[in-house]
């Protein structure tokens, strides 16, 4: 029989995910993330088969955190804004969250598609509510966050790796002009050839 595992999943997840709060993505190895859990390495491959399978649970945990950090949007007007802004006070207020959470490369490279898909729901709720605020269809709504994620996601990383000191002014302005330059787009209809049907909506 397979040995008991000594720690849970989530144990695990949890103390992984504090390390890279602490110390930076770069610090999550099995070595750190045993003596975190004040023990050898080999528990920790009795749960996950591998350090790749730690660090995508925890980005799993992270984007959790971050949906419930940029929960409040409904609050807002407009509300697809709001989370545009609570994705860059994010990558000002735990950087190292955003690098794990966004700033990850891949072996071989992926496509956007597959980039987008990475987010999650996130990409959902944008996208209905583009639909909603603005009565745009659903493939409109795809085209439009796609420009403006692509734009908060540099500003957010010029943020996180500290080349840029925006003030909060800054931000809004600057996702407010892609934002009205992508709508104004869509709503002239001089979108053909632009806007695809996108398989990564649900």
């Amino acid at each position: 029989m397979p040995p008991k595992p000594k720690f849970t999943k989530e144990e695990i997840t949890k103390a992984a995910l504090d390390i890279v709060k602490e110390e930076g993505v770069a610090a999550l190895t099995a070595r750190v993330l045993g003596s975190r859990l004040g023990t050898s390495a080999r528990p920790i491959f009795t749960t996950f088969k591998n350090m790749d399978e730690v660090k995508w649970a925890t980005r799993e945990l992270a984007m959790r955190e971050f949906e419930e950090y940029a929960g409040d949007f409904e609050s807002y007007s407009p509300a697809f804004k709001r989370v545009g802004m609570l994705m860059i006070e994010y990558a000002i207020h735990e950087p190292e969250l955003y690098k794990l959470l966004f700033m990850q490369s891949h072996v071989d490279g992926q496509s956007f598609e597959d980039t987008m898909c990475d987010l999650g729901s996130l990409v959902t709720t944008c996208i209905e509510l583009l639909q909603r605020d603005y009565a745009v269809s659903k493939d409109e709504a795809n085209l439009i966050f796609e420009q403006v994620w692509v734009h908060t996601f540099g500003l957010g990383t010029l943020c996180a790796m500290k080349l840029c000191d925006f003030t909060q002014d800054e931000i809004s302005d600057r996702l407010g002009i892609i934002f009205l330059g992508a709508l104004t787009m869509v709503k002239s209809g001089k979108t053909k050839g632009f806007v695809k049907p996108q398989k990564n909506i649900p």
